[in-house]
C-alpha cells in the first residue's frame, strides 16, 4: 500500500509540508533582516532573489563588507525616517550610525562622522550592552585614524559578543595603527576561526601585505575577488589587489584591476588615483592628470592632492603643484571639522614641501600616541628633513626591519632609510637600502625615484676600502 493512502499518514505529511513551508519562509525573512549573517552570497548552490538597496547595503554592513553609496543613502533615509517614530529602537541606531560611518568612509566627507556617533551613543544609551554599537564607533575611530580609541571601543564590542567575528576585523585596523603586530596576528587568529568569506580573506591579505608575504597577500585577495558578488564589494578587492600589485613593480597587472574596480564601482576615488599613479609609471602623463582629476572631483582625499601635487612638482609645474597643496590643507581642516586626525599625510607634506620642524613636532606627538609602521617612517624622515640624521635613522630603521614590525616591503620607507645612511655616510647601507628601494618598485613616486637614481650614481660601486653595510 502506498504510505499516502493512509489517512493518519496523509495528516501527518500535510503538517510535515506545513512546517518546511513556514520554515522556509522564516529563513527567507531572516535572510532579508539579517544579511550575510545567515544566508551567505559565497555559499555555492544558494540563488536570493534580488535585494532592493537598503537591503543590500545593510547586508554589507553586517558583514563588514564595503557598500555602494547610494544604497548607503536609501539606508539611512529609511532609518532616520523609522527613528523619528521610534526613537528607542537600540538596533536601528546602531545600523544608522554604521551606515553613517561607511558613507563618510566611502565619500570622504567627514561631516557624516559626528552624525555616527550620535547616533551610535543613541544606540548604546538604549540598549548598554549593544555590540553593534561598540563595533561601531570602533569601525568610526579607525575611519578617524584614532586608533587608541578604536581599540578601546573594539575590545569593549568582542568582550560583549566574544562570538561576532567582525569585531575581531576591526580590531586589526586598530591594533595595526598602534604597532601592536602581536595583537594583530592574534585578532586575525581569531577571525579565521570565526569567520569565513571574502570579507575575511580581504583582512588576511592586508595583515600578510603588512608582513611582507606577497604571495600570501595576492593569493587572499585572489579568493575574496572570487567569492565577492556585489559591485561594491568587488571594486574594494580589485582596488586592494591593484594596489598590491603596483607595489611590486607590476603596472600592467595594476591597471587592470584598477580600471576593472573603477568599471564596477565608479565612486571608487582610491582606484581612479590608482590609475594616475599607474599611468605616471607608464609615461603616459596626460591620462595620468585625467586620472587624478577624476580622483578628486567633489570631496578629494588629502593624500590624492598630495600625490597629483608631487607628479606637478616632478614636471616642473610648480604653480599647479601649489594649488594641489593648497587643496590638501583645506580638506585637512575640514576632516578635522568632523574629528578626522590627518596628522600622517600633514606631517609627510610638511616634512618635504613645507616647515620640516613642525612636521617633526606633529608626527612626534603622533607617534606618542599611536607608533604604526607609517607613523615610524614618517616622522625618521621628518628628522631628516631638519637635519636631525642620527635619531631620523633609528625610526627609519624601526620602519624597515621585520623584527621591529616594519615587514612591509615598502618602497618609499627603503629609499627613505637609503638618504638617510648616505647622509650619515654609511655608504654601503645606502647603496644597498637604494637599489633595493628601485627593485621592489621601479616607479614607486615620479618625484623620488629620479632622486634615487642619481643617488645611486653619485655612490658609484663599492670600492675594496668600503666598510661591510650594515
Amino acid at each position: 500500500m502506498n504510505l499516502l493512502d493512509d489517512p493518519v499518514r496523509r495528516r501527518r505529511a500535510r503538517r510535515t509540508r506545513r512546517v518546511l513551508i513556514a520554515s522556509g519562509a522564516l529563513i527567507a525573512v531572516l535572510g532579508v533582516l539579517g544579511g550575510v549573517l545567515v544566508l551567505r552570497p559565497w555559499e555555492r548552490g544558494f540563488a536570493p532573489a534580488a535585494a532592493g538597496p537598503a537591503a543590500r547595503a545593510r547586508g554589507a554592513l553586517t558583514a563588514g563588507a564595503p557598500a555602494a553609496p547610494a544604497d548607503l543613502a536609501v539606508l539611512i533615509g529609511g532609518h532616520e525616517a523609522h527613528l523619528r517614530e521610534r526613537p528607542g529602537d537600540a538596533a536601528a541606531w546602531a545600523v544608522l550610525g554604521a551606515a553613517y560611518v561607511e558613507r563618510g568612509r566611502r565619500t570622504a566627507d567627514a561631516a557624516d562622522f559626528p552624525r555616527a556617533e550620535r547616533a551610535l551613543r543613541a544606540s548604546l544609551k538604549a540598549d548598554r550592552g549593544n555590540a553593534a554599537a561598540l563595533e561601531g564607533l570602533a569601525a568610526l575611530a579607525v575611519a578617524r585614524r584614532d586608533f587608541p580609541a578604536a581599540k578601546r571601543w573594539g575590545e569593549a564590542a568582542r568582550k560583549a559578543a566574544p562570538k561576532r567575528w567582525t569585531a575581531h576585523a576591526v580590531l586589526i585596523d586598530a591594533y595595526s595603527g598602534l604597532g601592536e603586530h602581536e595583537a594583530v596576528g592574534r585578532a586575525l587568529d581569531r577571525l579565521q576561526k570565526l569567520g569565513s568569506g571574502p570579507v575575511v580573506g580581504a583582512r588576511a591579505a592586508q595583515v600578510y601585505r603588512d608582513r611582507g608575504w606577497r604571495e600570501d597577500a595576492a593569493a587572499q585577495i585572489s579568493d575574496a575577488l572570487a567569492a565577492a558578488e556585489a559591485p561594491a564589494e568587488r571594486a574594494a578587492y580589485l582596488e586592494q589587489a591593484g594596489q598590491l600589485a603596483f607595489e611590486r613593480g607590476d603596472r600592467e597587472a595594476a591597471l587592470r584591476y584598477f580600471r576593472a574596480a573603477v568599471r564596477a564601482d565608479p565612486d571608487r576615488r582610491g582606484a581612479l588615483a590608482g590609475q594616475g599613479r599607474v599611468l605616471v609609471a607608464l609615461d603616459r602623463t596626460a591620462e595620468a592628470l585625467t586620472a587624478y582629476q577624476a580622483a578628486l572631483a567633489g570631496r578629494p582625499r588629502p593624500e590624492h592632492a598630495l600625490e597629483l601635487g608631487e607628479l606637478y612638482e616632478s614636471l616642473g609645474l610648480g604653480r599647479s603643484a601649489r594649488v594641489q597643496y593648497d587643496l590638501l590643507r583645506e580638506r585637512v581642516r575640514k576632516a578635522d571639522a568632523g574629528g578626522v586626525g590627518e596628522e600622517l599625510v600633514l606631517g609627510r607634506f610638511e616634512a618635504d614641501h613645507g616647515d620640516a620642524r613642525a612636521a617633526v613636532q606633529r608626527l612626534r606627538a603622533e607617534w606618542r600616541r599611536q607608533p604604526g609602521t607609517a607613523v615610524a617612517d614618517a616622522l625618521g624622515w621628518a628628522l631628516h628633513r631638519a637635519g636631525r640624521h642620527e635619531e631620523a635613522l633609528r625610526y627609519a630603521v624601526r620602519a624597515t626591519e621585520g623584527e621591529h614590525g616594519g615587514g612591509v616591503r615598502s618602497a618609499l620607507y627603503v629609499f627613505h632609510r637609503g638618504v638617510i645612511e648616505r647622509k650619515l655616510q654609511r655608504y654601503g647601507a645606502a647603496r644597498r637600502h637604494l637599489r633595493e628601494a628601485l627593485r621592489i618598485n621601479p616607479y614607486f613616486s615620479p618625484l623620488w625615484v629620479p632622486q634615487a637614481e642619481r643617488a645611486l650614481e653619485r655612490l658609484g660601486e663599492p670600492s675594496v676600502e668600503d666598510p661591510p653595510a650594515s
